[in-house]
């Protein structure tokens, strides 16, 4: 498969988008705003323990999801010049491949798993059900597409570096 610069950058940005709706749910639960949790869950899904829970995972999903722009730019290829003692030096394809192949296959397990699961957490009786349950699957949905354009990218970007 040959991507175009182009179509590869589009598919960067759309992997940073697509993580966007479970993080402003989460965000949204985590400043109190009522998103369907119940009983045990509801108390313990509330309160700073929590806020600070909520911002840490979305930043680190943020950070990750925005990782996948060294698949498409030259920082993926070449250590940046502002990296003391590391500046301009080649990054082993190979190593850049196996960390985004690695994260582009746990991330569809763990998306899958999570959203076709018979048991597991989203069946627990104190999960959103009903209006506030459909909300938060929309929100997580795009996440299913992350990791299988995590591996494109990650094929794409193996392709690339082999010719060059």
């Amino acid at each position: 498969m040959i991507l175009a610069p182009r179509t590869r950058n589009l598919l960067a940005w759309l992997t940073v988008w697509l993580t966007v709706p479970s993080c402003a749910w989460r965000v949204a639960a985590g400043f109190g705003v009522d998103v369907g949790f119940t009983g045990q869950l509801g108390e313990l899904y509330r309160g700073p323990e929590f806020l600070a829970y909520v911002w840490v995972l979305t930043i680190a999903s943020q950070a990750a999801a925005f990782l996948t722009f060294g698949l498409v730019r030259p920082w993926g290829e070449r250590v940046p010049g502002w990296v003391p003692g590391l500046a301009g030096r080649s990054i082993p394809a190979g190593l850049v491949v196996g960390v985004a192949g690695v994260g582009a296959l746990a991330v569809t397990a763990v998306s899958v798993v999570l959203a076709f699961s018979d048991s597991g957490p989203l069946h627990h009786p104190d999960f959103p059900s009903g209006t506030a349950g459909t909300v938060m699957a929309l929100c997580y949905a795009p996440l299913l597409a992350w990791g299988p354009l995590v591996g494109v990218l990650t094929v794409a970007y193996a392709r690339r570096r082999a010719h060059s």
